[in-house]
């Protein structure tokens, strides 16, 4: 008898609970004014973001590496498999660095090798440091001084993906260009 009360009952209360559905659809009627004004006083306030864009701005054009527009704020060269060889679509890329190197005497970088997963760690200790050499001799060609450069080689300990699919192992194929600060 118990339970055909509690069955009973059921019912009732989810027809009753679907009649308070309504009051969700009056909420957002309530709550647009109080955004609206919250926010006018904000937009008609000086910003605290406002005042320091300008210092920030000019941060930026004084150290293009900073610089999201710039060539210069990207940092790595990616290799194909198992190669060391530097891709032609890299190449403008390391002379632009080349160049801001050249430029900056007092500059440095230390070119970081990097390798995929898909080896003997010894392998690709060695495959990272022979992809940061190419790095180095090509900006050495470009007029680089030796004492601006240093290589190093993470094989497969620095990974910038995680996974064990083409696109991972991509981006773990890399060298990677650090500057010291000046």
């Amino acid at each position: 008898m118990k339970y055909r009360l509690i069955f009973a009952l059921i019912p009732a209360l989810l027809s009753a609970c679907a009649g308070t559905k309504l009051q969700p659809d009056s909420a957002p009627k309530v709550a647009a004014p109080v955004q609206a004004q919250t926010q006018q006083p904000v937009a008609e306030s000086p910003s605290v973001n406002a005042s320091t864009a300008p210092i920030e701005n000019k941060k930026i054009a004084e150290n293009p590496l900073n610089d999201p527009s710039n060539i210069l704020y990207k940092r790595s060269v990616y290799f194909a498999f198992d190669k060391f060889d530097i891709n032609p679509e890299f190449r403008s890329l390391i002379e632009a660095h080349a160049k801001y190197l050249s430029e900056h005497p007092n500059a440095s970088v230390r070119l970081e090798g990097n390798a995929d997963d898909r080896g003997s760690r010894e392998y690709n200790l060695s495959l990272g440091q022979k992809r940061a050499v190419a790095v180095k001799n090509a900006m050495n060609i470009y007029g680089v001084s030796d004492k601006q450069i240093e290589t190093v080689s993470f094989g497969e300990e620095k990974p910038k993906a995680l996974g064990d699919d083409e696109t991972s192992w991509a981006e773990n194929r890399r060298a990677d260009i650090t500057y010291s600060v000046e």
